[in-house]
């Protein structure tokens, strides 16, 4: 039996060449709610869908050897006609240990699968402001970010060229 060797199982101090990921945190990095007339709008609400406005922005830096914070900003904005119902911006930020993951798959990962794994968080914490500010609680649709990723790519080559159009939106 003391032949036996576990496969799969590798010492957080060695370094064998496996990729090896692990979210070290998450957070609230930055939160606001802003509702300017809640009386009214609640009112009318009860009788008007409202249109929703969802603006998502991924940013990523390295922060240490081998540690990187992925931030998820979405916005969102709620209009009853001409009146903003509500605002809400949450900026939510992951902390993720990466070792041994090639040059070239460091960014699609930073950019598609980070904020995978964070998006659950960051959608209950806005579905549960916008219910705590007198509204129904915004359930947003799971999102894209490998296409969120690409249109950042081509954003990215279009402002180099002269071409700048801002934020990715998601509709």
């Amino acid at each position: 039996m003391s032949d036996i060797k576990e496969q799969g199982v590798t010492s957080n101090d060695e370094d064998n060449g496996e990729v090896q990921i692990s979210i070290l945190g998450q957070y609230i990095k930055d939160l606001s709610f802003e509702n300017p007339t809640p009386a009214q709008t609640i009112q009318k609400l009860s009788t008007e869908q409202p249109s929703m406005n969802i603006n998502v922005n991924l940013n990523a830096q390295q922060m240490g050897d081998d540690v990187y914070e992925v931030d998820l900003k979405i916005t969102a904005t709620a209009l009853s006609g001409e009146d903003t119902a509500f605002v809400a911006e949450l900026l939510y930020s992951g902390l993720f240990g990466i070792k041994n993951l090639p040059e070239d798959q460091l960014q699609p990962f930073l950019m598609v699968e980070a904020p995978r794994q964070i998006f659950p968080f960051a959608r209950r914490i806005l579905s549960d402001i916008t219910r705590d500010g007198g509204f129904p609680p915004l359930m947003l649709e799971p999102i894209d970010f490998a296409k969120l990723y690409h249109q950042q790519i081509q954003a990215a080559a279009e402002q180099q060229a002269g071409k700048s159009d801002g934020d990715i939106v998601v509709n």
